[in-house]
């Protein structure tokens, strides 16, 4: 298993008005700037399970969230 950096600037992907502890998912961009560049995965609830990828696929996977392609694994779900 990779070595997670110590200080990592972790960013909560939660609304604007949420409160409590999530859980939620936090976000962390390692050193660099290439498409090899490390991306950190966490949710709060279990913060020492990390799961890291890179910026390439990162990318990718933003991209098809934005054009819809994983709208199908949240059909029938409402706002809660």
């Amino acid at each position: 298993m990779a070595e997670i950096p110590p200080n990592l600037d972790w960013v909560r992907a939660a609304p604007d008005d949420a409160t409590g502890p999530g859980p939620w998912i936090e976000l962390a961009f390692g050193e660099g700037e290439d498409g090899d560049a490390p991306v950190y995965i966490r949710e709060t609830s279990d913060p020492d399970n990390v799961v890291t990828t890179n910026r390439r696929k990162w990318d990718a996977f933003v991209l098809g969230v934005q054009a819809g392609e994983f709208d199908h694994f949240v059909e029938g779900l409402t706002d809660q």
